[in-house]
């Protein structure tokens, strides 16, 4: 009876042991497939497509050894506190995988008024606007014939004073100067191109301006011997905020008929600063006096200055062989008189 009472004590161990062990094996096993699958997904690598901070689009053409940078110029009137984003557009035409940079230089008006002038970093500008504009990175690349649009932010701080703010966003890249057949080494050469930003805040501004004079240039006089004729209108903004004058210019014969007609499309004057705006008059044929009268709006208020001058026009190899011609004439007539006249005593 011992006996079998024990023996039965052990069937009950044996039974009740079994799932234990079981058990223990399954969450063996089980953590070994999940360790396992763990590797496997660690191995995978999924491609993440890259993603640029500008957009971009293919253009075409071939490699001209250049690249173009546009638009020229923009304008923009904002309020304290606006955010404004502009685009640039940058197409690369020099070669492929080519590196661009960014950079910001405030510009201001100059007193020859023929060109603006850049400030250099760290000379302060009453007009400068190099803080209020920002790119998420200074530098990009392009293939070549691709075109991309850059986005600039524009931020007016609230306590920006009303008034006009100049500069331009300059975009630069470093290309050899040796070619394929040319295989002396060369410095490579700086190209940079700039995009000005004309940025009015609004407010109370002031907008003055007077066209001063109109006038012949590149001549030492007023006399020429043929066309083409060149003039500048000059024009002086005294306000704080750029203008863009127009206007249209009127040439005149010496019996008062018009033989010339000019339209000059508006053109920007920075504040504190002269500006001269060129144009050229071409005919084939010109002889004589001329006077030239320009109708300027000053771009502002519908106020026009009318400015004149004049020019005159000899053409002194053609006056010089009509008189040389007339002088021969002359002679020739007179010495055959005077021969006539000898001759006619003689007898």
């Amino acid at each position: 009876m011992t006996k079998l009472v024990a023996k039965t004590i052990i069937c009950l161990l044996a039974l009740t042991q079994l799932p234990l062990a079981g058990e223990v094996f399954a969450q063996e096993a089980a953590t070994e497939t999940i360790e396992e699958t763990t590797e496997q997904a660690e191995e995978v690598v999924i491609p993440v497509p890259e993603t640029k901070w500008f957009t971009s689009e293919q253009v075409g053409g071939g490699a001209i050894g250049d690249f173009v940078v546009g638009p020229g110029r923009s304008e923009i009137s904002a309020k304290p506190g606006d955010t404004i984003i502009v685009e640039i557009l940058v197409t690369n035409r020099i070669s492929d995988d080519r590196e661009f940079q960014l950079e910001i230089e405030d510009v201001v008006g100059s007193d020859n008024g023929r060109s603006l002038v850049s400030v250099p970093s760290g000379v302060d500008s009453p007009y400068s606007i190099r803080n209020y504009i920002s790119f998420p990175s200074e530098t990009f690349d392009l293939k070549l014939g691709e075109r991309a649009k850059i986005p600039v932010t524009i931020t007016v701080p609230q306590n920006a004073a009303p008034g006009g703010f100049y500069g331009s966003v300059m975009v630069s890249t470093v290309r050899n100067g040796s070619t394929k057949d040319d295989l002396t080494p060369r410095s490579p050469l700086i190209a940079r191109i700039g995009s000005l930003i004309f940025l009015t805040v609004e407010g109370e501004v002031s907008k003055e301006g007077e066209t001063l004079e109109i006038s012949t240039i590149n001549k030492t006089s007023s006399w020429y011997e043929k066309g083409p004729i060149e003039f500048g209108v000059l024009y002086e903004n005294t306000g704080s905020v750029h203008l863009n004058p127009y206007g249209e210019i009127s040439i005149k014969n010496m019996i008062g008929e018009e033989v010339g007609f000019v339209e000059l499309e508006p053109w920007f004057v920075l504040p504190k600063s002269l500006r001269l705006r060129e144009m050229t008059w071409d005919r084939e044929f010109l002889f004589g006096r001329y006077t030239v009268e320009a109708s300027i709006n000053r771009g502002y208020d519908d106020v026009v200055d009318t400015v004149k001058t004049s020019f005159w026009v000899l053409p002194w190899r053609i006056v010089g062989g009509i008189f040389l011609g007339l002088f021969i004439i002359i002679f020739g007539v007179r010495t055959f008189f005077r021969t006539f006249e000898f001759k006619k005593k003689a007898k």
